[in-house]
């Protein structure tokens, strides 16, 4: 696997895949991967010619009080692991590559951001479409893949995508989960043992809402209701319990097989997100 951090290189290389017929696969990331990530490289690996991801913890799409200082940085580690399944190229730019003392530019959507995560971190999908746009228009891939971990995130790239006329297939790979059922995540890593026992309770809780749904309730109070009795067991603090269709993440009220409901919570001092679809099969 190629190691790059320019620009220059970057677009070297995927000049020279382009002139071998090549088609190019993209996952970005922002390092500190987990079996999540290496999924999303393995979707791109089954689904184009030559990988690449990138890593770049953004500071754009970070808060004055988020953890960008304390976001877990594992540069070496996360290259082994690259190159342990056979990704092509790595792209791990500086902040000052990625964005120069002239830069000004900002991408913003109009709607898709708003509610969920788009209510309790300001300026978070500013920054996420606004360096995806970038690393889209530098990587130029045929297929992007983003995990359906962080499922705003996903939705709000693809209306980017569709909006913008990007010549792009955007990929939602699978949720991945730990052992317990936790969902992966970088920041897990920040979780002591207790507060990782009371992490648990998301999970729990959509899993029961959804297994309320297989079994015929269909009604968002009532759905909400059942996952929020699992989550008040819990010492966590609790943003929001929502269901939303899984296309645009409209609130429902009735809920079909189309529908998915999301969390997000704070234990201790981190702050997770989680969701299930209600998708059978």
């Amino acid at each position: 696997m190629q190691n790059i951090n320019t620009i220059a290189e970057l677009r070297e290389i995927i000049r020279e895949q382009r002139k071998r017929g090549k088609t190019i696969g993209f996952v970005p990331t922002m390092g500190a991967l987990h079996d999540g990530h290496l999924s999303l490289i393995e979707f791109a690996l089954q689904r184009s010619d030559y990988v690449v991801s990138s890593i770049f913890v953004n500071p754009k799409q970070f808060g004055p009080n988020e953890d960008l200082e304390s976001y877990p940085r594992q540069l070496k580690i996360d290259v082994e692991k690259l190159e342990s399944i056979n990704c092509d190229l790595l792209f791990a730019p500086s902040a000052s590559q990625m964005y120069p003392d002239t830069f000004e530019t900002q991408v913003r959507l109009m709607t898709t951001t708003q509610g969920l995560c788009g209510d309790y971190r300001p300026g978070h999908f500013d920054g996420v479409t606004t360096v995806v746009l970038k690393l889209l228009n530098l990587v130029t891939p045929d297929v992007v893949v983003f995990g359906k971990k962080d499922y705003q995130q996903l939705v709000v790239i693809r209306r980017m995508v569709e909006d913008l006329g990007l010549n792009i297939e955007v990929i939602g790979a699978p949720l991945i989960r730990d052992y317990d059922g936790l969902a992966l995540s970088s920041r897990n890593t920040y979780l002591s043992k207790d507060e990782r026992n009371q992490a648990l309770s998301l999970s729990r809780a959509l899993k029961t809402a959804k297994q309320a749904f297989l079994r015929g309730e269909t009604k968002r109070s009532e759905l909400i209701r059942i996952a929020l009795g699992v989550i008040s067991h819990s010492e966590l603090r609790l943003e929001y319990l929502e269901l939303r269709d899984s296309k645009n993440l409209a609130a429902v009220e009735e809920a079909n097989q189309d529908s998915l409901m999301l969390v997000a919570a704070h234990i201790g001092t981190t702050r997770l997100i989680d969701n299930i679809e209600f998708v059978t099969g």
